[in-house]
């Protein structure tokens, strides 16, 4: 304050013009103190006049920021202090023995959560509908709490389905194709069926590659005409793999318990690699498909996707059984369990021999260094380790085996795809994969980004009594059974096999489609065998699994291998929801 006023003293004192305009000449000062005179002042008094004006759209402005920052603020509290996060199912029934919880709490909670980072905040456009009888359901399962009845082993536990597996109730199932936008199935799924009877609460269906990625040439995975793109929780525009995207978006993000999603090639286990859980691809025959929209007779399955191995294996049992809607089911006769849990050890891996396939070395270095590292960790739990150079030798006709998988799908998707129409009734959209072609080539939003070659591949294929059919499917078991990992585990006396699942998570590129380089589904999805994912660890912000398959029915080896590796690793991280990386 002093220095001000001894300033203005001294300048006061001195000459007029002995200031930063003394330089410029008399009269262009006097211009400049006229031109301050009459424009300035004259903007001064308008501004006097609307100054009330400026306060208070300043005030108002003010009040939207704050109002936003609060709106951030309650976002991220929403995202990162749900009360059931990384809950599992023991917890739940703990819950509900002491009375903690009611499963109308369970639900109710689940359900806002869907609308708080499914539906706002993130928006990871993982679930393509809610149950609206989902609060119904679960009041009359707290009736059956309180009167004290005999309850399933997924008693009161939120479960969501993958929109191709039907539910007989008020949600179409679409395959998140708009061409089924409307398809009420007029029965229920064996696996709906088995739910419902352990006591589990269907919330609702996921997002999904549409068709379950046969469709096109090319296509983002977590794409549909149904319900768009859905997004990795862990950093938002990275993918979430496929074709069972929004079932592992779902869990990982905990939005539910559990899942369900389904295989024909690696659609489980590529997105429970890109989004941090656990997926079981089963054998195929332990669970029935009747019900589900299919692509392959002979590869298709649907399987569990959780947080933790105990979890997958408790809903894994809760759905085995033979079902005369699907004859492969037969198989499974002597050869499933209704309850998995009680392979699981935590000492599981000591004295196992497990065959580590090094094909996908080189591809990512850093993947290769989380692979050395599970590796260590396996030999460090009592495992021995027998590096394998490969395990399919090959399989007539040139390229192999791989080729010979094109054809059976191709072919058994037409067939599939009729008979699943002919079972929605005279109601049905369309009557064949020819009208689905159509339909949908008709449909802007569902030509917005991809084409429909591999449907059209499917429709030109003969039926089923082709001998290039019946060829490629024999060449194609041959090849991944007998001469593929059965015959190396024989030779090395193998418990199971161990890979990396996939690549990192790539960028979401609806342009160009996905850009995934590491897969070692192949084996199991083409020899019809089980394999399940673990997480092993981060690449930057985004998770990556490791792989552990074997021989058809070994679910309780692989289960016992895969709980010991998690409780001895415990690698899942919870996702953070990054905007970009």
């Amino acid at each position: 304050m002093c220095f001000v006023q001894q300033k203005r003293r001294r300048i006061n004192n001195d000459n007029l013009f002995n200031d930063p305009l003394s330089y410029i000449p008399k009269s262009k000062v006097t211009l400049v103190i006229n031109f301050i005179k009459y424009y300035l002042m004259e903007h001064y008094k308008i501004m006097i006049k609307i100054k009330s004006q400026i306060i208070i759209i300043f005030c108002v402005l003010f009040s939207f920021l704050f109002l936003a920052s609060c709106q951030t603020e309650t976002q991220s509290s929403q995202i990162f202090s749900f009360p059931l996060n990384e809950i599992t199912i023991d917890e739940i029934h703990s819950g509900y023995d002491s009375d903690r919880y009611t499963v109308r709490n369970i639900v109710s909670q689940y359900i806002n959560r869907i609308e708080n980072i499914d539906q706002s905040g993130p928006e990871l456009n993982s679930i393509i509908i809610v149950n609206p009888d989902a609060l119904y359901i679960s009041d009359s399962l707290d009736q059956i709490l309180s009167e004290g009845k005999t309850r399933g082993p997924l008693f009161g536990i939120p479960v969501l389905l993958k929109d191709n597996i039907d539910t007989h109730d008020k949600m179409p199932t679409t395959a998140g194709s708009r061409v089924l936008k409307d398809s009420f199935p007029l029965t229920e799924s064996w696996v709906a069926k088995k739910l419902r009877g352990a006591g589990a609460v269907i919330l609702g269906k996921t997002n999904l590659s549409e068709w379950a990625n046969y469709r096109s040439s090319y296509s983002s995975s977590g794409w549909s005409g149904v319900g768009g793109q859905t997004k990795n929780p862990y950093v938002l525009d990275r993918n979430p793999c496929g074709s069972s995207s929004g079932s592992a978006v779902a869990v990982s993000a905990n939005l539910c318990v559990i899942a369900i999603g389904t295989e024909t090639w690696g659609s489980i286990m590529c997105p429970s690699n890109a989004n941090g859980v656990v997926g079981i691809k089963p054998t195929v025959g332990l669970w029935s498909r009747s019900g589900i929209i299919p692509i392959s007779y002979t590869q298709d399955t649907a399987g569990p996707m959780a947080r933790t191995v105990r979890d997958a294996a408790k809903l894994l049992g809760a759905i085995t059984g033979i079902d005369p809607d699907d004859t492969r089911t037969s198989e499974s006769k002597n050869n499933y369990h209704k309850d998995y849990t009680k392979f699981l050890n935590d000492k599981g891996l000591i004295g196992k021999r497990i065959g580590y396939i090094k094909t996908m070395e080189g591809k990512n270095h850093r993947v290769d260094k989380l692979m050395y590292r599970a590796i260590e960790d396996l030999k460090n739990n009592g495992v021995e380790i027998i590096e394998l150079d490969k395990i399919v030798e090959g399989a007539p006709g040139g390229f192999g085996a791989e080729q010979n998988s094109l054809e059976v799908m191709a072919h058994e998707f037409k067939d599939g795809l009729k008979k699943y129409f002919d079972s929605l009734g005279k109601d049905a959209p369309v009557s064949n994969l020819e009208e689905a072609i159509q339909a949908t080539l008709a449909d802007s939003i569902e030509m917005l980004y991809f084409n429909v070659e591999r449907m059209e591949n499917a429709q030109s294929k003969g039926d089923l009594n082709s001998k290039i059919y019946k060829d490629a499917l024999t060449d194609m078991i041959k090849a991944f059974r007998e001469q593929g990992i059965d015959r190396i585990m024989t030779k090395h006396n193998l418990d199971a096999i161990v890979s990396p699942t996939g690549s990192p998570a790539w960028k979401t590129d609806l342009i160009n489609g996905d850009n995934y380089y590491i897969s070692t589904t192949v084996y199991a999805a083409l020899s019809g065998y089980p394999n399940i994912n673990v997480p092993m660890g981060l690449i930057g912000n985004v998770p990556v699994g490791i792989s552990f398959y074997g021989r058809a029915w070994s679910e309780p080896k692989l289960l016992e291998i895969a709980y010991a590796y998690e409780q001895n690793t415990k690698y899942r991280k919870s996702p953070k929801f990054l905007l970009t990386d």
